[in-house]
C-alpha cells in the first residue's frame, strides 16, 4: 500500500472485531509516530498505552463509553506537556556539540529554548515576553509568542497531534484501523496517569481490525475548491 492509499483508506472505525492487534505492530506504529515533525525538535509528547485492565475499563469510561473505546483492542492516550522540554533540550544540545552543529544552532537550544518555554510562576514571564516582541515587531517580523503556559501547551498540541497522525497512517499501512477521540474526561484520564498541571491529554486512540459495521458511509470531506486558496 503507497502513500496515497493508505491517506485515502484511512477512516475513524467505530467498531473493532476480537482480532488482536499483534505487539511488534504497535511498536513500528509508535516508531513512526516519533518521527513526527515537532515544534524545535522538542518532542513534548508521551503515549500512554494503557494494558492495565482496570484502567482500562475506567478510560473507557472516561471516554463516555463510545464504541470506539470499547470494542478498541488497544487504548492509547496521547499527551502533551511542554514541561518536558526539559528532557530533550540536554541531550539535543549535546548532540548539536557532538555534531559539531552550526554556532546558532547551538545558540537557539542553549539560551532561546529556555527563554521561551519557561512561563514562570502565575505566567508571571509573560509580561516581559509580551514587551519584548511588541517592540522588536515594530522594527522588524517577530514571532509573536509564546508568552504563557496556555500558549506552549497550543504549541505541545500541536505537535503531539502530527506525532499522532503518523501513528494513525501506520497503524492503517499494518493492515489495521483506528479512532482518534477527542471526546473524554481530560480531568479524570490526568487523575488516572498521576499527569501534572501543564500537561493535556491530546485525544485516545482506539486500534483493532476494524468490523462490518465500522463505518456507516462513506467518507465525506468539504471540495478542494472551497478549502483551497490561490493567493
Amino acid at each position: 500500500m503507497d502513500f496515497y492509499q493508505t491517506v485515502s483508506k484511512r477512516r475513524s472505525s467505530r467498531k473493532f472485531t476480537d482480532k488482536e492487534v499483534p505487539r511488534e505492530v504497535m511498536i513500528r506504529a509508535f516508531e513512526a509516530a516519533i518521527k513526527a515533525p515537532n515544534s524545535s525538535n522538542m518532542q513534548t509528547w508521551d503515549f500512554y498505552w494503557v494494558k492495565n485492565e482496570d484502567k482500562k475499563k475506567k478510560l473507557i469510561k472516561y471516554c463516555l463509553s463510545q464504541s470506539a473505546a470499547r470494542e478498541a483492542k488497544e487504548l492509547i492516550v496521547v499527551v502533551a506537556d511542554p514541561k518536558t522540554w526539559k528532557r530533550s533540550n540536554p541531550r539535543i544540545i549535546k548532540y548539536a556539540q557532538e555534531v559539531k552543529a552550526p554556532k546558532l544552532v547551538k545558540t537557539y537550544y542553549e539560551k532561546l529554548i529556555p527563554f521561551t518555554y519557561r512561563w514562570g510562576l502565575f505566567n508571571c514571564l509573560a509580561p516581559f515576553k509580551w514587551i519584548m516582541s511588541t517592540v522588536l515587531g515594530f522594527f522588524r517580523p517577530i514571532v509573536r509568542g509564546p508568552y504563557t503556559r496556555a500558549d506552549l501547551q497550543e504549541i505541545s498540541i500541536k505537535s503531539a497531534a502530527l506525532a499522532s497522525e503518523n501513528f494513525v497512517l501506520a497503524i492503517e499501512a499494518e493492515g489495521f484501523s483506528s479512532c482518534m477521540m477527542e471526546g473524554h474526561d481530560e480531568r479524570r484520564i490526568k487523575k488516572m496517569l498521576g499527569l501534572g498541571l501543564s500537561a493535556r491529554t491530546v485525544m485516545v486512540i482506539g486500534v483493532g481490525e476494524p468490523s462490518e459495521r465500522a463505518l456507516w458511509g462513506h467518507q465525506f470531506r468539504l471540495p478542494l475548491e472551497e478549502v483551497l486558496h490561490e493567493i
